[in-house]
């Protein structure tokens, strides 16, 4: 016995290329590309999404590995946090395999994808920050094999949206040769779950820092104007050094930036803010000291 009503059987597609994929879902423009599943089934499970169809990307091995081109890495859409964990990835990109080791339980990081934690768009999405600060771009696979490049932050942002029969193929991300650090704080929420995460990389090339903070909004937030300032007060010349007061004081602008203060009431007065909100705040900011003070030890 049952209380739950039948559902109707459910058309599955397992494509093995790209393009494939791409006309599977131009065929069926309702259908549902799935890799992982880690969040499409959650929200199965929960009832608020009943596919008609399903187009499964497990078997297209295109997007399942990465190669260099051109000063970038073109990170397939395929790719687990599992797999981006590892050593030789971690040497490749540091902060996005931090982030990946980071991404929740084993079964999460086996199953989860780089594309799927994209194309979800989940505020506490680890990789999305790293992305962010990294200034990665998508290519996107369409129907005829049209191919386009737009800016992670686009997509993010909802300035440029995916079109019908698209899928994101791959990830191109700059390879910097400097470090980079992914910090989280988890609450409650949910194992593993960042209620913030920060995301660091420096530039030398353009002597500068990047800076993206995750979790705490519906996208990752860039606090350009403190990236400006203390790339300003780093001496690249000499070891990358800067004064202490001046993490503090990083910490202090990113978490100001992200989380602002109230607006003033119509008396000219500013009202606190809720506690809640002001820890939130704190911990912004320790997590953007941290970050900057490992990248440049």
């Amino acid at each position: 016995m049952t209380t739950h009503a039948p559902q109707a059987a459910q058309a599955v597609t397992l494509p093995t290329t790209l393009d494939e994929a791409v006309a599977a879902l131009t065929a069926v423009p309702a259908a549902v590309p799935v890799a992982g599943g880690t969040d499409l089934m959650a929200s199965v499970n929960s009832g608020q999404l009943r596919p008609a169809a399903l187009v499964g990307l497990g078997r297209i091995s295109e997007i399942r590995g990465w190669q260099y081109q051109d000063g970038h890495a073109l990170l397939g859409a395929g790719l687990t946090h599992a797999r981006m964990g590892r050593p030789d990835f971690a040497a490749l990109i540091p902060a996005l395999a931090a982030a990946a080791r980071a991404a929740g339980p084993p079964h999460i990081r086996n199953a989860g994808t780089l594309g799927g934690n994209i194309a979800s768009a989940a505020p506490t999405g680890d990789a999305l920050p790293v992305l962010a600060a990294l200034e990665a771009t998508l290519i996107i696979a369409g129907p005829g094999g049209a191919r386009r490049e737009i800016p992670v932050s686009h997509l993010l942002a909802g300035m440029d949206m995916l079109r019908a029969g698209e899928l994101i193929g791959y990830v191109r991300v700059p390879l910097l040769h400097a470090p980079q650090v992914f910090l989280k704080a988890t609450g409650r929420t949910g194992p593993g779950r960042a209620v913030a995460s920060v995301a660091l990389v420096l530039d030398p090339a353009r002597r500068g820092v990047r800076c993206a903070v995750g979790a705490i909004a519906p996208m990752a937030l860039r606090p350009l104007q403190a990236e400006e300032w203390v790339g300003r007060l780093i001496d690249w010349d000499n070891n990358r050094a800067i004064v202490p007061e001046a993490l503090n004081a990083f910490g202090e602008y990113v978490a100001a930036a992200c989380i602002p203060d109230a607006a003033p009431a119509e008396d000219g007065s500013v009202p606190q803010l809720p506690p809640a909100v002001l820890h939130l705040r704190r911990t912004v900011a320790a997590l953007a000291r941290r970050a900057l003070g490992r990248a440049l030890s």
